[in-house]
């Protein structure tokens, strides 16, 4: 079976990358005409402004066109209508000439192509060629540069075999010299042309394990030669063309095995071309390096589980300095290849728009400019940290010559399931590396490029004596609940989204769960506090990154500031920015503003609540009935106050005199982090190498034994050094 990941992934690759520059598109009999022979002019529209679309991008493209024949065929047969007496119809009718219908039919073609693209203001260019051209190397050198003249001025060349003055005895049954249709032509032209994509349009979806008229066959997404030379079974021909399917594998192949990617797919969808360019899982793709990504069967989730595993077993008996230089060139490969992850990542934010997705969910998408480096650098950090495995915690001399050691250990295998944010990703996989963890990861749909690309790099820059199969990435939704039940291979699970996914996840799965479900993190100013001070932590905390699970998403005043004048200057600030301000019942009636429809609301956006509370312990009481034990702050002068709000806040992350967003494993220096936990049991807020290890015991003796506690004299001395 082939995996999703690895079609996108090459298609992607190689329809947005920058040197993916030259697109020879073969269109077929059948798409250009309809069934009664006319042209089929919607479709040969909705091509052209593909073409169109492609030529404004900067993509150089190469036309190959059937089809003259068939039209100057109906043409012909119509003239000889017109021009023939009733008695000479009531003869039998001799089939025309073919060269004829293609002298015709070249030039009809041509001029309809023409006017086509000249109102996309589009220029094109008609070159008609023979077999035996290209038994010269001077046409063949000409050729080349004629293109390549044509290409440099944004001309659409448009080929076609010259089948009026062709020395073959007959267009549809002569299959001699050294290209016999337009679909040989066509990867003829591919390679003579060095083009990095051949696209042969056709009027079925691809290829199929059997005649497409069957409802037993079935689309083959990714052709591999080993596979479905042998089983492949082919129905009637092209019912206008020369060849049909048979002669468009054979040409596919053929180029496919030259070095250059084909794409087999219909020429009736008006969108396909573009579908290609955006790496939408469409048609038949044929590469030299398919039969790499053939499986025998399909890895189940268990299978996946147990490989992650099994690999983590062999990162942990690495040394420290191989473990640390896994980690180096995975920092490297992301900055190498920041270019083509931006690529990809762009395209998931302009599909989440299109798609009408929240803006804090495209937000969190969205790799803002400087991101790849920032993230490679807080894995050059991770991996100039302290070595976390195998590390010392305690020694112990149970007796003389027994020595007890508790040692830090990774946990085994993680499964981390998280929305939107790809970044998210990068952070998780480098902190498993790290901690000698097995990693499973399951990304949300709408980051599917993005996780992809970044799955691909992370994975290529893991040495083999560990194993890709270290990081594996889920890419179908029904593995989920499979994932989650696998409680004696999968040993944590840190889901990273919304609160929805938290607890769906909680309830569904005997695995521990670390993570929190929602992060509605308060502010509160106190009477004491300066008020220069709390407008910069409020404006930071909730303007910095409104999308971010430590964003304040309700501001607690004290009541004196309303009299003070505090009250307004804050409220004033935050309107300024542009944030959108609810209220509990004191703040309605005192600002005028809208009620807030609960005080547990994660805004994820430019919006907060306010309330106007009477004193700390009010404030504290408020936090503790309607946060969610995240990160809550408190602006105060007042150290006694301070204190207070400190000691008696039940959240993972509290906070004096400084913004929320400090809440976050690089600010505090882990160099990364899966995810920040609520929970109060193994992990608490930010978990970074640290929450991601658990403990063994090491006994070192020299042949003691129990014998019912007679067989040594205990010490318990504590030797820890």
């Amino acid at each position: 079976m082939i995996s999703d990941c690895c079609f996108h992934f090459f298609i992607k690759r190689f329809a947005l990358f920058a040197y993916f520059e030259i697109w020879l598109l073969k269109v077929g009999t059948a798409v250009v005409t309809r069934a009664d022979g006319r042209l089929a002019l919607g479709r040969l529209g909705a091509l052209c402004e593909q073409i169109k679309d492609l030529n404004s991008l900067g993509y150089e493209v190469i036309v190959v066109t059937s089809g003259a024949v068939g039209l100057g065929r109906q043409r012909l047969k119509y003239r000889r209508f017109v021009n023939s007496s009733f008695s000479d119809l009531q003869k039998p009718q001799v089939d025309l000439d073919g060269k004829a219908c293609a002298a015709v039919g070249q030039n009809s073609l041509m001029a309809l192509y023409d006017t086509l693209f000249s109102q996309l203001d589009v220029t094109s260019a008609q070159l008609l060629v023979t077999d035996r051209d290209f038994k010269n190397k001077d046409f063949r050198k000409q050729l080349d540069e004629t293109v390549q003249s044509l290409l440099a001025l944004r001309v659409i060349p448009i080929f076609n075999e010259n089948d009026a003055v062709s020395t073959r005895k007959a267009p549809y049954e002569d299959s001699s010299g050294i290209f016999w249709d337009n679909d040989s032509l066509a990867a003829l032209l591919a390679l003579e042309l060095k083009a990095d994509l051949l696209v042969l349009l056709s009027d079925v979806e691809g290829l199929y394990s059997g005649p497409p008229s069957d409802p037993r066959s079935k689309l083959i997404h990714t052709y591999i030669k080993e596979i479905h030379q042998s089983e492949i079974t082919f129905g009637d021909k092209s019912r206008v063309g020369r060849g049909g399917m048979t002669a468009k594998v054979k040409a596919a192949v053929n180029a496919a095995y030259a070095g250059i990617p084909v794409v087999i797919t219909s020429g009736y969808a008006p969108e396909n071309i573009i579908k290609v360019l955006q790496g939408e899982r469409v048609g038949t793709l044929f590469h030299q390096d398919a039969h790499l990504w053939a499986q025998d069967k399909e890895v189940s989730a268990r299978e996946m589980a147990v490989a992650a595993r099994e690999s983590s077993r062999r990162l942990q008996a690495l040394s420290s300095q191989d473990r640390k230089k896994i980690l180096l060139d995975v920092a490297d490969a992301l900055e190498a290849n920041e270019k083509l992850i931006n690529i990809e990542n762009e395209a998931d934010v302009v599909a989440a728009q299109e798609a009408g997705l929240e803006k804090s969910l495209i937000s969190r998408l969205a790799l803002k400019p400087g991101k790849i480096k920032s993230l490679a650098n807080s894995i050059r950090v991770l991996a100039n940290m302290d070595d976390p495995i195998g590390c010392i915690l305690k020694r112990i001399e149970l007796a003389d010559g027994l020595i007890l050691e508790k040692t830090s250990s990774p946990l085994g295998v993680l499964l981390i399931i998280f929305e939107s944010r790809p970044d998210a990703l990068v952070q998780i996989a480098s902190l498993a590396v790290r901690s000698g963890n097995g990693l499973l990861l399951k990304g949300g749909k709408e980051a599917k490029r993005s996780n992809a690309i970044l799955h691909k790099v992370i994975t290529t820059a893991i040495p083999d004596t560990v194993g890709g199969k270290l990081i594996g990435l889920v890419t179908s939704r029904d593995e989920i609940p499979d994932l989650l039940k696998l409680d004696d291979v999968i040993d944590l699970v840190i889901p990273r989204g919304s609160s929805k996914l938290v607890s769906k996840i909680k309830s569904s799965t005997k695995i521990p769960v670390l993570g929190h479900a929602d992060g509605i993190c308060h502010v509160y100013v106190d009477k004491s506090a300066n008020i220069e001070m709390a407008k910069r932590v409020v404006l930071d905390a909730k303007v910095d990154y409104p999308a971010a699970c430590n964003a304040m998403e309700t501001l607690l005043v004290h009541q004196d500031l309303v009299h003070s004048g505090g009250l307004n200057e804050l409220i004033a600030d935050l309107l300024t920015e542009g944030v959108t301000l609810f209220g509990g019942q004191r703040a309605c009636k005192e600002l005028n503003i809208p009620e807030a429809p609960t005080f547990h609301h994660e805004y994820n956006s430019m919006a907060c609540t306010v309330e106007i509370v009477d004193d700390e312990h009010a404030a504290i009481d408020h936090i503790h009935q309607h946060g969610s034990a995240h990160t809550d702050c408190i602006v105060a002068e007042d150290h006694d106050v301070a204190e207070v709000f400190l000691r008696q806040v039940d959240s993972a992350a509290v906070f004096h005199n400084a913004s929320t967003r400090f809440c976050d494993g690089a600010r505090f220096g882990l160099g990364a982090e899966v995810g920040i936990s609520t929970s109060r049991i193994h992990a608490r807020g930010p978990v970074g190498v640290e929450g991601l290890l658990t403990t063994r015991w090491i006994l070192r003796g020299c042949g003691q034994v129990v014998n019912a506690d007679q067989g040594v004299i205990y010490t318990h001395k504590d030797i820890t050094m």
